[in-house]
């Protein structure tokens, strides 16, 4: 089972010379990372993409069963025809650091 790890900046674990369904996995996982890191709630751009074979896995911990749930569609519209497989932790907080909050702009 390939597995493919993307950072925050959209680079994989792999090197450059691979395999051309490689290229197109990692593009995948680009662009799902991308519709994360588009979004205007903070701790969905936080949350770690991995692109293994056929689907895509969310990993992390979000403050709500919403945010679980719009992380997932807006991976799945994103990458339209890949398997979503949605790992996300939901652990409710009651006190959040104005940076944590959803429409912080530094």
């Amino acid at each position: 089972m390939a597995e493919i790890l993307l950072t925050d900046a959209g680079t994989s674990n792999r090197d450059l010379d691979t395999p051309d369904h490689a290229m197109g996995a990692r593009s995948v996982g680009a662009a799902a990372k991308a519709a994360l890191q588009r979004s205007r709630i903070y701790t969905l751009r936080k949350l770690q993409v991995e692109q293994r074979d056929d689907a895509i896995v969310l990993r992390g911990r979000v403050e709500s069963f919403y945010h679980k749930q719009l992380a997932q569609e807006l991976i799945r519209t994103a990458v339209d025809g890949v398997e979503v497989i949605n790992c996300l932790q939901v652990v409710y907080s009651r006190e959040r650091s104005l940076t944590e909050s959803d429409f912080y702009s530094p």
